[in-house]
Parts: structure tokens; sequence; C-alpha cells
């Protein structure tokens, strides 16, 4: 069957809205507040600022012959098949299912470890979101303009380096330790680093800024459908691997797009019909003392209060062990957000300590051999949590999505290069021309 490709010649606007590109007709995107259709490529619907979700005209997914995250072609709002090996890889857990008494449990490792399979040479999940991104990006003679507390900008970095696609990344300055490459840094990485007083939160805010520049385009965040379907890739290889739809799927959550995008890729597998089981239900973790979503959720409101549920937001994230999970602006409460996700899935939150979440973090190294990331110690934690409290059982099929890890196993087979800041901004508001030096500012 012919494919026809519609291009569409779009003005530049002021806004994020609408971009110059070309539209693949694979999929049309959907408002998932008021269900509006929209037929060229933006980030928030103009009726009611919800997030839009692709609608694929593939309704079931064919597998495509290729290594990584590119076997889920039908469902990436891209039109080349990808190549890249990274993608996550789903195994049936032994060692630790058997210490916490489960006979289902997989996991979903999303790092460095060849012996499982597993190539994402930043040892983070964030490389499931940049490669999509990335690719929808080329082409479109712009640069693509992100926040992030570390691991994304590690990601974007890296896909960055090996395909030209120029980048500039806004990062507080707790996150600069992340700023490594498995390779050496090139000129198209153009790295941000805020003030010590600022936050991942002040990082958005500056970054917005310069994405409103000409020739600069925002990433998206949440309301990137390549960013939410690059990271779903996670739930469909885990019904691929497991042939049917998990009972629950776990995770640690900053802005919580992981676990929209979780469900999202859910909604599809059961469109599809092949993959028996109902909706996973979500069991998402945050880090205490920050924990804006736990808090609102455990209330029963649909907003986040601030001065209730993170009163002094700065002091509680410095006092996280796993501060790269701290967002004081998530998308909880928008329509098609974490609210409705948890809402959907009949889901839980759980706040975990930074005790809970090392010694989930040694349990997990212990049982299963591999070193992980602070954050996905706290879903382990959660995990044990919901075992402990019987939310699980032992015969349900449990996902654990083990966000970050293999930097040890890395770090055998790479040499390991730092990423230095281009520029430093004291605050949000500080004059873009100090901070980018860039043709079109003169």
């Amino acid at each position: 069957m012919k494919q026809f490709i519609m291009t569409y010649l779009k003005t530049i606007s002021s806004g994020t809205n609408t971009i110059l590109h070309t539209w693949d007709p694979k999929y049309d995107l959907v408002c998932a507040g008021c269900s509006s259709v929209f037929t060229e490529d933006r980030l928030k619907c103009s009726n009611d600022g919800a997030l839009l979700r692709a609608n694929y005209r593939n309704k079931q997914l064919i597998l495509k012959d290729v290594p990584g995250m590119g076997k889920f072609h039908d469902w990436l709002p891209i039109h080349e098949i990808m190549t890249t090996e990274s993608g996550p890889v789903t195994y049936r857990s032994t060692e630790l299912a058997a210490e916490l008494g489960l006979n289902n449990l997989y996991i979903s490792f999303n790092g460095y470890w060849p012996e499982k399979g597993a190539y994402i040479k930043t040892c983070s999940f964030k490389e499931l979101e940049a490669f999509p991104t990335v690719q929808k990006t080329t082409g479109k003679n712009r640069s693509l303009v992100l926040a992030s507390a570390g691991n994304t900008a590690r990601a974007f970095s890296h896909v960055s380096a090996m395909t030209g696609q120029e980048v500039y990344i806004v990062v507080p300055s707790s996150g600069m330790l992340r700023m490594w490459l498995p390779e050496k840094p090139t000129d198209s990485i153009h790295i941000i680093q805020m003030g010590k007083n600022c936050d991942y939160t002040d990082s958005i805010h500056l970054a917005d800024r310069i994405a409103a520049l000409p020739g600069m385009q925002a990433e998206g965040g949440a309301r990137n459908v390549a960013r939410r379907d690059g990271m779903g890739t996670v739930m469909l290889d885990a019904a691929v691997t497991m042939k049917r739809m998990p009972d629950h799927y776990f995770q640690a959550i900053g802005s919580g797009t992981g676990g929209i995008a979780a469900w999202e890729a859910a909604l599809r597998l059961r469109e599809d019909g092949r993959f028996p089981g109902g909706l996973p239900q979500l069991h998402l973790s945050q880090n205490l003392p920050f924990a804006p979503m736990y808090n609102a959720w455990k209330a029963g409101r649909r907003e986040i209060i601030k001065d209730i549920d993170m009163p002094d937001p700065k002091k509680l994230i410095h006092e996280m062990y796993a501060d790269i999970l701290s967002n004081r602006e998530p998308p909880y409460s928008v329509a098609g957000g974490v609210y409705d996700a948890l809402s959907s899935t009949k889901g839980t939150m759980y706040g975990i300590s930074n005790n809970e979440a090392k010694k989930a973090q040694q349990l997990f190294e212990r049982y299963e051999g591999i070193d992980i990331f602070a954050p996905a110690g706290v879903a382990v934690a959660s995990l044990i949590e919901a075992v402990n409290e019987h939310k699980v059982d032992s015969e349900d099929h449990i996902l654990l999505n083990i966000t970050g890890g293999g930097v040890k196993r890395l770090e055998q087979d790479h040499t390991l290069s730092k990423i230095e800041p281009e520029s430093i901004a004291e605050n949000a508001n500080v004059p873009l021309e100090e901070i980018i030096k860039r043709k079109v500012l003169a």
C-alpha cells in the first residue's frame, strides 16, 4: 500500500504550538480534555491547554526487525525507523523476586548492562525520550531547547553528539555532576548552568525564555508526544516479553511524565486486543521530604496546593536523596496528566524516605547484581512497601521500572567525558545576551 506524506507549510508562530513541519499521516493528535483532533504538530490544545495524545493509524503493534526501541516504530511519532541499540530490556527476576515472595516479577532495566542486552549508554531511560524527540526535530533548522536536572540533559547531549542536532540545555548546579558522556562532547552541545540558589524549576523558566528566541524550538517536556511515547516503549517491551499486560507498574517520578507514558501505552495495548489483562495499576513514588504529588493524591486533591504540599521547596529538595525527582510544577492536575493516569488505573502513590530508598537500592544491587540510580531505589522501596502492605499478590504480574543504572558497568567499556557548561546564569531572569552567544542576539 502506498503511503502518502502530506506536507504542510506552517508559519512560525510567536508561541511554541506551531512549527514548520512535514506531517506524517501515521498519526494525529487528540486532546485529552476536549477530544479535539489536530492534524498539525503542536504542544497543547488551543481550547483548554490539556495534554495532546498521539492517535496512531495502526491500532495493532507490528514490531520492526531492528534493535532497540526502533522496533516499536508503529507507535512512535517519527517517520524514519530508528536503528539505535538503545531501548528498554525486560527480564523476569529470580533473586529479588524470591526475596520478596513474588512469582511473576519482571524488571524493565533502562541502563547499561550488555549481559542483559541493555545498551543505554547514558544509563538513564531519559534516552528513550531523546532519540525520538531529536529525530522528530532534525531537518527543521532549529536548535532544541530544554531544561534538565541532569539525566535528561545527558541523554539529549549524547544524541546531539551522535546526530549533530544543536541543543541548548539549562541545568541546575546540583545536576552538573551528572553531566558526562560516553564519548567526547561536540560543539552542538550548549550547557547553561544555573546559579547555586536555583533548582530545576528555575531551569525550566529560563529554558522557556530561550526557546522563544528566533531559531529556537522548545523540546516541550511532558507535552512532547515524542518524549512520552519514547518512554512508553517500557510498557510495550514488557507486554511483548510477558505476552500480556502487567497487573502492576512501579516507577519513581519527579514530573510524572513516565507514569503518564506508561498509562498511554497501556491504553494502546488494550485497544490492540492481543495482550490479556486490564490496565496496569500505577504505583508511583516520590522521595520525601519533597513529594507534592504524593501529598496531593493522599489528600484526594486534583490540585497541588503549594503552601501545603511543598512548603519551602528548595529546602526540601536539598534534603532529598534522589533530588533529581524534584519538580515544583509537575503535570499533575492538567487533563491527561498524572492525576488522570492514577484515577484511570486505580493507582496509588508512595512517599519514600531517604533511608528506605538507600536500603532498597542496596537490596536490588545485592540480588540483581547491577548498580542502579537513587530514583530506581525509590521505586524498589515502593514495591517493598506494596508487598508488606499486601497491595500486590504473589502471583500478580508486576513490572518494576528501573529508570537508570549500570554506570559502574559502563566504565568498564567506555571512558566517560565531562561536559563543561558554556555559560552560567545566576537566576532565571538574567539578560539572555549574557548567556547565549548567538548571532540572532546581535
